[in-house]
């Protein structure tokens, strides 16, 4: 068998024309969904460099062990980097924000050792984005190369989905979240988009290309103490305003506690400027919201935020805000960049919760854990914490969804997605409310969730042949 340098320096001039096939260009397209334009990128096992050139970063070093497909690299891309250097002996210094390996792991000798070596080139926030071939498409794939349809290729590594998940564990990654794409990799019009937009999520056993981002696990040893910033939107809950305060506990480098009243109609302004004047040693802000709905007062709060560490602890107390040192916690442990609350795990208290309501989450729950990629059971618990660094990446994203969540549980969960932080589920006691009524309509809200996944589904599952961030769709 021929050497593996020598095959694919061989294969440099063919690789220019396979560029423009269809299953190129959807990598290319669906890559530029994962990664945010921007930010430092690096792609071992880079090519002709055209997929590290799609993600538009602000650097981008690609690596390739063939000194042909290096030299064709540089050509096409000069203001990107390239260096002729192997996966397994690739030393860096340098630290990125994005590692891609794409249709790389099929082909390397020792897959862990490769992913052991890229930890150096990693810091806590690196992602990393790895596609591989599906197992099913083995027979499809190899009778396409006898045919002549398929690039060749030399002898593969066939990896499923759990072999690829304990090789990114045993080399101290962690996985983010797993998705399969193209159900159809040629580009027959009509059928293409037919079976990777509509399809191929449906049939995500059979499709061609797995994908998975993993992080760096976190290090135990590792552990800062962050500001911290409670958000508590209000609205008609002038009762609960001094119980909040008082049962809030200080956390980390200090806490501060931010108010938005949102269009009252009890007293729940002047009794915010009341409990602020009454405890001047708690650090207290005190908004007015401009905006409606609770996604535009978490927005308008967070802006206003000084802490490293952002919550939103919902007014009514449901969520006893006792509980938040355990949020503090998993994200200063770096077990997770954002935490989710999650009712649906302990029993609950008389009238906390109505069976519909319950049964409804957890469907939504379901869903979403399949569009996203990630386990979430619980979408509408009112508890999520972030970094205030990831919100406002996530904020300056946000073209890509749009002004579409009255609610803001989406806008964060979806940015946070589509932004690859590692989500976890934090079950808490859900209590009943002890004032004021509930501002969830049942009915007009379920609907309004029901609109909400097919969003989702449009926006991250069923994507469209050419993805545009700039361009959001309403709900």
């Amino acid at each position: 068998m021929i050497d593996r340098r020598a095959f694919y320096d061989q294969r440099a001039p063919c690789r220019l024309r396979e560029t423009n096939r269809y299953y190129q260009k959807f990598l290319r397209n669906y890559f530029s969904f994962l990664v945010p334009p921007g930010l430092r990128v690096l792609e071992v096992g880079c090519g002709v460099g055209d997929l590290l050139a799609e993600m538009k970063p602000a650097r981008g070093v690609g690596i390739d062990f063939s000194p042909e497909m290096v030299k064709l690299a540089q050509a096409r891309h000069p203001d990107l980097e390239f260096h002729v250097a192997d996966a397994l002996d690739f030393p860096s210094a340098e630290k990125f924000d994005y590692i891609l390996l794409s249709d790389l792991v099929n082909d390397l000798p020792d897959v862990q050792a490769a992913l052991e070596r890229l930890r150096s080139a990693s810091h806590p926030g690196t992602r990393l984005v790895i596609n591989f071939f599906n197992n099913v498409w083995r027979p499809i794939l190899q009778a396409g190369e006898k045919l002549g349809i398929k690039a060749p290729t030399q002898l593969q590594n066939w990896l499923s989905t759990d072999d690829m998940a304990n090789l990114l564990h045993l080399a101290g990654w962690e996985v983010v979240k797993t998705d399969t794409r193209l159900l159809w990799p040629v580009g027959t019009p009509l059928l293409a988009p037919l079976f990777n937009r509509w399809l191929g999520p449906l049939l995500y056993h059979f499709c061609l290309t797995i994908v998975m981002v993993a992080r760096p696990k976190p290090q135990p040893a590792t552990r800062p103490q962050y500001r911290c910033s409670v958000i508590i939107p209000a609205r008609n809950e002038a009762g609960n305003i001094e119980a909040a305060v008082q049962r809030t506990p200080e956390m980390g480098l200090g806490t501060e506690l931010i108010f938005i009243e949102g269009h009252s109609k009890d007293n729940t302004w002047e009794e915010i400027q009341r409990v602020a004047a009454k405890y001047p040693k708690r650090q207290i802000k005190a908004l007015k919201q401009q905006s409606k709905g609770k996604g535009g007062a978490v927005r308008e709060a967070f802006a206003a935020a000084t802490g490293d560490l952002l919550f939103i602890l919902d007014a009514d107390l449901t969520m006893p805000p006792e509980e938040l040192p355990k949020f503090y916690e998993v994200a200063r442990s770096g077990t997770a960049d954002f935490v989710n609350g999650v009712r649906l795990v302990y029993p609950m208290e008389d009238e906390a919760m109505q069976f519909l309501n319950m049964v409804a989450n957890k469907v939504f729950g379901l869903t979403f854990s399949w569009i996203l990629g990630q386990k979430i059971k619980d979408t509408l618990c009112g508890t999520k914490v972030l970094f205030r660094a990831d919100y406002e990446m996530l904020a300056r994203n946000r073209a890509y969804f749009g002004d579409f969540d009255p609610f803001g549980d989406f806008d964060l969960i979806f940015g946070a997605a589509k932004l690859n932080l590692r989500m976890v589920d934090l079950p808490i006691r859900y209590r009943a409310r002890t004032y004021g009524q509930t501002n969830i309509h049942r009915w007009s809200h379920g609907w309004l969730l029901l609109r909400m996944v097919l969003f989702a589904a449009r926006r991250m599952k069923f994507l469209p042949g050419k993805i545009n961030p700039s361009r959001a769709e309403p709900v």
